[in-house]
């Protein structure tokens, strides 16, 4: 059986090393969080499911019923439901990642092991949900009788980047979220706000070409862009520009993330 020795700097010298020596860990919090969200619930995974899938209902009426906007040569299911399986993964991910570390209080403050695995066990979980509700995509592009071209190879890229916007973010919020408790009442404000300025439910092909590189410095744009191209293949236009404004961001987010979360989860265990 290992052991652990607990030394002076230890979180400085092995920090890294310690995280695949707690690899277990991830799948541990990642299963005990998905069992806890579905437990003692009516219709379960159900949900993961239902909830994208009325979303798109509404959005698709909204704005292709109502404000007749183009749907580039695509049904507008299938453009609406293109983006909201990142953007869904992104909000869900960053709200459940701002709010690990104060929902693991008691396990911060009494057992060492990187604090990192809280959040990206967190975004983990997320991208559980982000795989089930796949399963809408894929029933929609059969029923319309839809098919991918050779660009679909590149979509594991555009979920990488996805993920990586996901973590950046959530690091940020919740090491923030740790040091100043009015950060909760931020989160909820932020993927509303997000929802609106995302080309969720229209395509960014639609914003004035003069104002496309500054929609771009919203990173979930690249990424959803990106989701649509692959997709929807030569249907989207892709701007690619504002994609490297968006993965350049995205880098810095993610980055600067990781830097102050290490930086201050020093003290996680005083302050929580």
């Amino acid at each position: 059986m290992q052991s652990l020795i607990i030394e002076a700097g230890r979180t400085e010298r092995h920090y890294w090393k310690d995280l695949w020596r707690y690899r277990e860990l991830f799948y541990f919090l990642a299963w005990r969080d998905i069992l806890v969200r579905y437990k003692q619930t009516v219709i379960g995974v159900v949900w993961s499911v239902l909830r994208p899938f009325l979303t798109m209902v509404v959005f698709t009426l909204v704005f292709s019923k109502l404000a007749k906007l183009p749907s580039e040569n695509v049904p507008y299911p299938i453009l609406i439901f293109a983006a909201l399986l990142p953007w869904q993964f992104f909000a869900n991910a960053f709200t459940e990642a701002g709010n690990s570390l104060i929902s693991n209080a008691n396990m911060i403050s009494k057992v060492y092991f990187p604090r990192l695995v809280i959040p990206t066990s967190a975004v983990i979980v997320s991208f559980v949900d982000f795989m089930i509700s796949g399963v809408i995509l894929v029933a929609l592009m059969a029923w319309y009788g839809y098919l991918p071209d050779w660009r679909i190879v590149t979509l594991p890229l555009f979920i990488m980047l996805a993920f990586a916007a996901a973590m950046g973010a959530g690091l940020w919020i919740a090491a923030l979220n740790v040091k100043y408790r009015d950060f909760r009442y931020v989160i909820p404000f932020v993927v509303q706000l997000g929802l609106y300025i995302s080309p969720v439910g229209f395509s960014s092909a639609i914003v004035p070409e003069q104002w496309r590189l500054l929609y771009s410095a919203n990173p979930m744009v690249g990424v959803i862009d990106g989701f649509r191209w692959a997709i929807l293949g030569g249907n989207t236009p892709f701007y690619w520009p504002g994609f490297l404004v968006s993965v350049s961001l995205i880098a810095l987010v993610c980055l600067t993330g990781v830097f102050y979360f290490r930086r201050t989860e020093k003290s996680f265990a005083d302050v929580i």
